[in-house]
């Protein structure tokens, strides 16, 4: 046994070997120069950029600020009282400072390129990126969240070093939320020989699936000459890198990919609950010379929607219970990071959500790997803009030349990714309601159809009489209804599917911690302090509460789930305050900027994690002013009922009540008097037994610090981070949920301080100084892990406060 796994694993390092000597793949994420302004001859190889910025991407110039309400203010019509006047917003694009062009500059690392060729690879550069190699133009792609490569085989020198410069330029008024700017995703060079699979040219299709067998097609697109004679061996192997499949074929490459079918008995199917992976890997011989391996991870699973059915994954349906993110990582603006992208998909699943919307872009390559491991479907979305404009600058100025090709490079770079499960071309497009909007939709549909007939293909929809009068929502493989709940029933009733999505949802608005009375349902509900309530019941002119959307799809069948709006905060838009100053980030999150649970967290949790059960009281029990005063309670729980006590006085036992909306899925005690002390929830099971306990405490006077890290345990590259939680307790240890304490932090050893956010929408003190003031008793400090191992010492201090210290380890 001993001897075959040790040929095994010889077997194995020697194709790894051969492997990169006919396949190079380099990073590009160190030595780059960096400057702001449009610099001539910045392009040519000899220009000196000694007095520039030095570097590492991914990168986002803007994220360190300073804020200023001056940046990209944009007036938008709105009506009121039935007349149409000029708003001015301010804080839309986040009042960062992404305006401008920038200049990157890296030399390529050496190569050998005898017999070889090489593509330059971007995972998304924003914006309107132009890219040199020694002086020369290689090529010019604008839209900023798109991945592109060119291949830059003509543009190298035989000798000396090759310069690599990238113009990136962001036109005011081009976005409706903070877009980032610079190399905020990775690129990366890849070597091959003459002949070999193009980029993004491996695909794997799984045309069969069942419990008990799977056929799994596998094509490659190759760059070699016409009539040239090849040998291809194609191999699946599991997430253990067993040896499962594998053929062999001679051929002749006459320009059309070349397929091979396999079929696997009793495959481990990929679902949110079991997100199983597979390795396909194709070796390209010429005659007996090894000339090329490429490999592509992918899943087995199969994706339908018709009006039987509605949603299915794997032949089985499901609702949809899916939150939209923005791109941007908070504190770390648009600066693409796995750890801070996991630690995002983490939360989302803990809560309960199977799925996300890429809304309203292109996703990254590491997201949808992500999505792939952990088990999160995917709507990877497209554009927020066809022709007709929403913004003076943005997409609308590119798309007649360059919508296909954007949609053709999102498909292609990611169709192998199993988290996929529908593509979307647009979001609240104009044409909704124009002449021949629908024919740009069925063009575009069309596109994705062609490249990728796999998956059904939808569009957010917020124009929904017009899209039904007009034949827009007819066409489409999935109708996605943004909002507009009331109009649900006529969309079923008028459009051939069978069936609605709730593509954009909910839009609650909410600040962590922050509780406003009287308690109420509110829309467009503004107060002084630029805060909205986290009793979860404001919402905006044209949004709603979670419970409307539950209604309908807990009593409608023909409706297949949801993506609320949305799962965290995000930079940028921040209605309803997108008219005052300061206020410069969402309130729509489920999570706040920080990534710290809301109170709402727990609502969507107790409804859709079928794992776990959650008990959570709002709000807090520390009101310094208010004894006597009535303060409504509520109760975020799975259980059918609970009571309530206040210094071991019941308030009452109730039930969830399905005849009410607001009770139907919380538990309100809506007439509870405040005295200071304890506030305790028991909670009850189907058959009437307890089944948990939970007690809020009146917190006391500030005395010390809590730290609770995400991960305690960091990777030696210089890149990894551990989300810290600090919260401000009093001598026994509750939150005190209402102190706004100035925080200091120092970090030394084998890591360093990166960034903090404590959540408040109208904070202007700047991620990237190690102090902060704490927003409603917490905030989260980030730490970023060194390239060499050892300690990372963490020491938190605040006026008044016992210092806190904690370690994590990189290894």
């Amino acid at each position: 046994m001993k001897k075959r796994m040790a040929v095994t694993l010889w077997a194995t390092m020697a194709v790894s070997l051969l492997s990169a000597q006919v396949r190079k793949e380099i990073y590009l994420n160190k030595g780059w120069s960096f400057q702001r302004g449009d610099i001539k001859g910045a392009e040519q190889p000899d220009f000196n950029d000694q007095n520039w910025q030095k570097i590492n991407i991914p990168h986002d110039w803007a994220i360190t600020g300073p804020f200023d309400k001056e940046i990209d203010k944009q007036t938008v019509a709105i009506t009121q009282n039935g007349e149409t006047i000029p708003s001015e917003k301010t804080g839309r694009t986040g009042a960062l400072p992404y305006i401008g062009v920038g200049w990157y500059r890296t030399t390529l690392p050496k190569e050998s390129l005898a017999g070889r060729r090489a593509s330059i690879i971007f995972d998304g550069a924003m914006s309107e990126a132009r890219v040199y190699i020694n002086g020369k133009e290689v090529g010019f792609w604008p839209y900023g969240y798109n991945s592109f490569h060119f291949d830059i085989t003509p543009f190298l020198g035989v000798e000396g070093e090759n310069v690599l410069a990238v113009r990136l330029e962001n036109q005011p008024e081009s976005s409706r939320w903070y877009p980032g700017a610079g190399l905020y995703r990775p690129v990366r060079l890849l070597f091959t020989n003459e002949t070999a699979v193009v980029p993004w040219g491996l695909s794997v299709t799984t045309p069969v699936v069942s419990d008990s067998l799977a056929q799994i097609s596998i094509k490659a697109e190759l760059n070699a000459h016409q009539n040239k004679k090849l040998r291809a061996v194609t191999t699946v192997l599991d997430q253990k890198s067993h040896v499962l499949l594998t053929k062999e074929a001679n051929l002749v490459w006459r320009g059309i990919p070349i397929e091979e079918n396999l079929i696997l008995e009793r495959p481990a199917l990929w679902s949110p609950e079991r997100p199983a992976l597979y390795l396909a890997k194709i070796e390209l011989y010429d005659g007996d010379r090894l000339v090329d391996v490429d490999s592509v991870r992918f899943g087995i699973r199969e994706v339908k929607v018709n009006a039987h059915g509605g949603f299915m994954l794997n032949g089985k349906s499901r609702k949809i219970k899916g939150v939209c993110l923005h791109h941007d990582l908070g504190p770390l603006g648009a600066a693409i990071n796995k750890a801070a992208l996991k630690r995002q998909l983490l939360i989302m699943k803990e809560m309960g959500a199977d799925a996300i919307r890429t809304a309203h872009n292109m996703p990254s390559p590491w997201q949808m790997e992500l999505c792939d491991e952990l088990g999160l479907m995917v709507m990877a979305e497209s554009f927020d803009e066809w022709k007709a404009a929403k913004c003076k600058n943005g997409y609308n100025r590119f798309f007649d030349e360059w919508a296909e090709r954007d949609l053709v490079n999102l498909i292609r770079c990611h169709r192998n990714h199993p988290s996929i499960v529908m593509w979307s071309i647009g979001n609240e497009v104009p044409e909704q309601s124009m002449d021949g909007g629908n024919r740009i939709a069925k063009r575009l549909q069309d596109i994705c159809h062609r490249e990728d007939p796999t998956r059904p293909v939808t569009i957010g929809m917020d124009r929904v009489d017009n899209a039904i009068a007009n034949n827009f929502a007819a066409l489409l493989d999935v109708p996605g209804l943004n909002y507009r709940t009331h109009r649900y029933q006529t969309a079923y009733d008028k459009l051939p599917q069978g069936f609605i999505l709730g593509s954009e949802t909910a839009s609650t608005v909410s600040s962590r911690g922050v509780y406003k009375y009287p308690v109420q349902p509110y829309q467009q509900k503004t107060y002084p302090d630029a805060q909205s309530s986290s009793y979860d019941l404001e919402s905006c002119s044209w949004s709603n509460l979670p419970e409307e959307d539950w209604e309908l799809q807990d009593d409608k069948p023909w409706v297949i789930g949801e993506f609320v709006w949305t799962g965290f905060d995000y930079l940028g838009e921040p209605t309803p305050y997108d008219q005052v100053w300061p206020s410069r980030s969402s309130y729509f999150g489920i999570c706040d900027l920080a990534g710290l649970p809301k109170d709402r967290y727990y609502l969507y949790r107790s409804k859709w994690n079928q794992e776990a059960h959650t008990l959570h009281l709002l709000p807090h029990w520390t009101w310094s002013s208010k004894e006597g005063d009535t303060i409504p309670v509520y109760c975020y729980t799975d259980f059918p009922e609970a009571e309530l006590f206040v210094n071991g006085v019941s308030q009452g036992r109730i039930k969830k009540n399905p005849a009410s909306k607001l009770d139907r899925y919380r538990l309100r005690w809506n007439k509870v008097v405040y005295q200071p002390g304890t506030l305790k929830v028991v909670a009850y099971n189907e058959n009437g037994a307890i089944a948990q306990e939970k007690e809020v405490h009146t917190a006391g006077k500030p005395t010390g610090l809590r730290l609770s890290a995400d991960r305690n345990q960091l990777i030696a590259d210089g890149v990894d981070l551990s989300f810290i939680t600090v919260e401000v307790i009093d001598s026994e240890g509750n939150l005190c949920p209402d102190a706004a304490v100035p925080l200091s932090f120092t970090v030394e050893g084998s890591g360093s301080f990166k960034a903090v956010c404590n959540g408040d929408a109208t904070s202007l003190e700047p991620f990237h100084i190690p102090q902060m003031k704490t927003f409603n008793g917490k905030l989260v400090f980030i730490v970023q892990a060194a390239e060499k191992k050892g300690a990372i010492r963490v020491k938190v201090s605040g006026a008044q406060l016992k210092s806190e210290r904690m370690t994590l380890e990189v290894e």
